[in-house]
């Protein structure tokens, strides 16, 4: 394995400027504060009452709030997973199509992601002001951190459709316009005015045949007659 012989050499590295993009900071931040939001629910947002063993959810013994809490932190840090992953791939992305398609899908995502976590911060938060911190043993922290970072989390993603919006802007147009010029410029080229030199004209003979004349007007000439002649008396 190569060391880099100084910090100079670190900081220039291609894995050391990814992660320092803009982007890749807003989904580290993201994949962390969904990490923490399930993480902290899974090990004591369940917890007993003293006068009974069932095992409860902290958020006014509501097991929607902490699995709905659990699912979307889990199903958010596979998001930022999977697409710091495309990330660090888009440079070998050629595809103009593909890569439309995957910038307006990280669009979307992200700004489902932010109304997701802030109905998540509502519903949780509403779920802990009803519900009776004495009751359980432990887990009130858990259920502070996990509002805590819903709320956090919103910002992060309304960032991250920011960034996805601005990709999507600064993109080449779709390739439909090249076409019509490349069209343009084939016209151009066939017309008739560019090949004909009006200082060479086109010389007719006697046998020759004007296909212009013929195609543009093929029933407007009639056709001639025989001319009659004069016979002299003889």
């Amino acid at each position: 394995m190569h060391l880099p012989e100084s910090l100079q050499d670190l900081a220039d590295s291609e894995t050391v400027r990814f992660l320092r993009r803009p982007k890749s900071i807003s989904r580290i931040c993201g994949g962390v504060f969904s990490l923490v939001i399930f993480s902290s629910l899974l090990t004591d947002g369940y917890q007993n009452r003293t006068e009974n063993p069932q095992l409860r959810c902290v958020l006014n013994s509501n097991h929607v709030a902490c699995s709905f809490a659990v699912e979307a932190g889990f199903l958010s840090f596979l998001s930022c997973l999977v697409f710091l992953a495309l990330d660090a791939r888009e440079s070998r992305i050629t595809g103009s199509r593909f890569k439309t398609a995957f910038q307006l899908l990280d669009f979307i995502l992200a700004v489902l992601w932010a109304g997701v976590w802030f109905v998540a911060f509502c519903f949780l938060a509403s779920q802990w002001q009803h519900s009776k911190s004495k009751h359980f043993l432990l887990g009130n922290s858990s259920a502070k951190a996990a509002i805590a970072f819903a709320f956090f989390s919103v910002p992060v993603w309304i960032f991250q459709a920011y960034l996805a919006f601005q990709d999507l802007r600064d993109e080449a147009p779709v390739p439909y316009k090249r076409s019509l010029d490349e069209g343009g410029v084939v016209l151009n080229t066939l017309s008739p005015s560019s090949t004909i030199s009006p200082v060479n004209p086109p010389t007719t003979g006697p046998n020759s045949v004007s296909y212009s004349s013929s195609a543009l007007s093929p029933y407007l000439t009639a056709p001639k007659g025989p001319r009659l002649a004069m016979m002299p008396d003889s």
